[in-house]
């Protein structure tokens, strides 16, 4: 069997994959996450141990010999770790916003934008640059004990192998690599402040780095390969290869990718170009901050259950009575297409009338606005793939098909795990059949004349943000 890793933000996973790409099992395990005043963080020891929890319970269900594994999981952040891949602090996350007081200041004085006209990410509080000064500035000694600023699957990777301290340049993209040479930019590190601290970024594996695991979680001896990270690893495994081609990812970050041979450094600063295993091959990214971690705060304060959400859309027509949601929940404000850490989430036309289902139904319309930015900012031009958690819904993902105003492949099941186990494959020489293991589980048709109301909505939706923008900056 084929495994695939995804230790991702909320939850680490663990799927076995027969030759052909069928799913034959998957084991789960939650993870915590520290939340305060802004503040993101992550137990390592606790993210780690899940990774080994899920991989024995895994080996155990499915009586086959391990053939591969891949590894992915969540970017971003900062994984302070020793030589042995041990803790010296709690994780930040990519959720984090510590930072933005930094990040308003260099958007001010232009530091931002010379960043991103040489790499082409735009920073976020919640990415290694701002992170990393933040620390320099309140946690010297933290960094001084380090011996690497690591991504966390690259922590997980020298656990479970032994191997140095590492990293891929999909990871690697945000914000320090020059997406030309696929090294680092060291003009950007001394911007940040952080010339000092150059040591503690990981060495770039070009292409991803293999091991051999030393017996934790996984037979001792099992070959694995560390990366990419969750988004191009889902794009992987739903097969978005071609230029033009999309992926959207509805899962606790809205993400938006889009397959491209060019490198435009121009325009407004927002999203990143992530790097991929063939040179020259971009996904053009658009991450946005919330995705189902909107919808979830909204069911958890109105007190409606998962299993309910189908029903309720299927009974509040479009528009939800006038209510409207700029979904921007995330304490560090929103990152792509734009960068406002600021930002925050509006809710409006509410009213003693307003019902559950039309918040439910507003929140899940809005988010769809904000992928429709997020794609057409990243320049989307073919067919559209969508993955993660929210596919589990079959009347958001019809409401997504509308509000987009296109069709979507839906690709069911682990597809970062599915992606990990691809690209570990190319790694190894191993011949997988691509499209078997990226076949669509379904295709939805949106609906013309819900599509044509949504794309007037839209036009108000950018009105709206526009607006809450201002706002933020006051």
């Amino acid at each position: 069997m084929y495994v695939g890793i995804d230790v991702g933000t909320s939850m680490v996973k663990a799927a076995a994959f027969d030759a052909t790409g069928r799913q034959l099992a998957v084991e789960s395990r939650p993870v915590g996450l520290d939340l305060h005043e802004g503040v993101v963080e992550q137990d390592m020891e606790e993210v780690y141990g899940a990774v080994v929890t899920v991989l024995e319970a895994l080996t155990s269900a499915v009586d086959e010999p391990v053939e591969l594994a891949g590894l992915t999981g969540q970017g971003d952040g900062v994984w302070l770790v020793d030589g042995e891949g041990r803790p010296v602090r709690p994780a930040a996350s990519w959720m984090d916003g510590r930072a933005h007081e930094l990040v308003d200041g260099w958007l001010a004085d232009g530091t931002f934008e010379s960043v991103f006209r040489r790499t082409g990410s735009a920073m976020f509080p919640g990415c290694p640059g701002p992170l990393l000064a933040w620390l320099d500035r309140h946690e010297p000694k933290a960094l001084d004990a380090a011996k690497a600023a690591l991504y966390c699957k690259d922590m997980v990777f020298q656990r479970l192998t032994g191997a140095a301290a590492t990293t891929d340049v999909s990871d690697a993209s945000m914000p320090f690599l020059d997406p030309r040479t696929r090294a680092y930019d060291n003009r950007v590190v001394e911007m940040l402040g952080l010339a000092h601290r150059r040591g503690l970024l990981a060495p770039v594996s070009d292409p991803v780095a293999t091991a051999r695991t030393r017996g934790e979680g996984l037979p001792s001896g099992t070959r694995i390969a560390n990366g990419p990270y969750d988004l191009p690893a889902c794009a992987l495994g739903a097969g978005v290869t071609s230029p033009g081609g999309g992926l959207l990812i509805v899962g606790t970050c809205l993400a938006s990718l889009v397959a491209t041979t060019e490198l435009d450094l121009t325009g407004e600063p927002a999203g990143l170009y992530i790097s991929t295993d063939r040179p020259g091959h971009w996904l053009r990214a658009m991450p946005a901050m919330v995705g189902t971690a909107a919808l979830d705060w909204v069911l958890s304060t109105t007190g409606v259950r998962h299993e309910e959400v189908d029903g309720l859309l299927a009974e509040t027509p479009p528009g939800a009575h006038g209510v409207r949601v700029l979904p921007y929940f995330a304490p560090s404000g929103e990152r792509a297409p734009f960068v406002e850490p600021r930002l925050r989430a509006e809710l409006t036309g509410v009213c003693l009338e307003s019902t559950r289902g039309d918040l439910v139904r507003a929140t899940c319309e809005g988010i769809g606005y904000a992928a429709r930015h997020c794609l057409e900012a990243a320049g989307l031009t073919g067919n559209l793939a969508v993955c993660g958690g929210g596919t589990r819904s079959s009347a958001w993902m019809r409401l997504l098909a509308d509000v987009l105003g296109r069709p979507l492949r839906v690709v069911e099941g682990e597809v970062g795990a599915r992606g990990a186990v691809l690209a570990a494959a190319e790694r190894y020489g191993i011949g997988l059949d691509t499209p078997a293991w990226t076949k669509p589980t379904a295709v939805v048709e949106p609906d013309p004349d819900r599509a044509a109301f949504y794309a007037k909505g839209y036009e108000e939706h950018l009105d709206r943000l526009a607006g809450a923008r201002a706002r933020a900056r006051q």
